[in-house]
């Protein structure tokens, strides 16, 4: 008789508005243009999904001169700097712009400030394509990057009087509200955004964690190596008290030796994880455990964003 074991399925999780956005846009692209249709860099982080649009027919590369001026390119949900954009314009390429909205706002936010005379710090991770995107949408050394409080310390600012600052959407909400009090101690004039950068999508996963990490002996995050909001779910889940917190691309990936004589597993999914992964782990325990599902949620999503009007209009 397998062993009993309560899997405590976290909700909201998967799957945000963006990233559905997203893929939908590059399947009405392939609809609309047939394959190939180019996408710079992964629509989104992950391995399944991509891997999946890849053999309807899309063609993913890291850069635009990897792409033919006579095929369609889709910019990832990750947003890309402007120079990018221009180049596809001045190639007369068709390019449809898959930029979760929420990134886009951010974006708007640092134009609006830069034509303000303020110089942005921006709160990110380098090297991630939403910080590079973001990052370029002004000329260099307009955005100052900062990952830590530490890295607050060492800022060296053109004015202290005109700052203002902006957020990777993706970011642990904790450690940022620790980055932006060290920022306003030392910038006392620095301004924020009208409205929390780190988008909701992040900030109702992580809340979700946070109510299932104290009963669970073990959490699971779905999700690929490369979604800093996945990575950030795992951190969640060990400050929340889940000491073994684990991020898996799917059910492959689990580590059952490690899970020997637990009781209680909590199961999440980053904003880039299809629930078909989802499923799959749930039926991977299910066929060694005497399973009984409880589903813990701590918010309601109802957010839809629309698909760029080129893709709504007639071929």
């Amino acid at each position: 008789m397998s062993d009993p074991l309560t899997l405590y399925l976290a909700a909201p999780r998967g799957f945000c508005a963006g990233v559905d956005r997203a893929i939908k846009i590059v399947e009405m692209a392939l609809e609309k243009w047939g394959a190939p249709v180019y996408v710079r860099h992964e629509i989104v982080h992950n391995r399944f999904v991509v891997d999946g649009l890849r053999a309807k027919g899309a063609v993913f590369v890291e850069e635009l001169s990897d792409c033919p001026s006579d095929r369609p390119v889709i910019f990832s949900a990750h947003g890309v700097p402007k120079a990018v954009p221009a180049e596809a314009e001045s190639r007369r390429m068709i390019a449809v712009d898959a930029t979760c909205p929420l990134v886009t706002k951010v974006h708007m936010e640092a134009a609006r400030h830069s034509e303000n005379g303020l110089q942005m710090v921006m709160i990110g991770h380098a090297g991630h394509p939403e910080t590079i995107g973001t990052m370029g949408q002004l000329p260099p050394g307009e955005v100052l990057l900062v990952e830590t409080v530490e890295d607050v310390a060492r800022l060296q600012v053109r004015d202290p009087e005109k700052l203002a600052y902006i957020t990777q959407t993706t970011l642990s909400v904790d450690d940022t509200a620790g980055i932006v009090a060290a920022l306003l101690a030392r910038f006392p004039a620095i301004i924020g955004p009208h409205r929390e950068d780190i988008c909701y999508a992040t900030t109702n996963r992580q809340a979700a964690v946070k109510e299932i990490a104290p009963r669970i002996d073990a959490l699971l995050v779905i999700g690929a190596p490369n979604s800093s909001n996945s990575q950030r779910l795992v951190e969640v889940g060990r400050a929340s008290g889940c000491a073994y917190s684990q991020l898996v691309q799917r059910a492959a990936d689990i580590d059952w030796r490690s899970l020997d004589g637990i009781r209680s597993v909590g199961i999440t999914a980053g904003a880039s994880a299809p629930e078909t992964l989802v499923d799959e782990v749930l039926d991977a325990f299910r066929a060694r455990y005497d399973v009984t599902v409880e589903r813990v949620e701590t918010a309601t999503e109802n957010v839809e964003f629309k698909v760029p009007r080129v893709l709504r209009e007639p071929a």
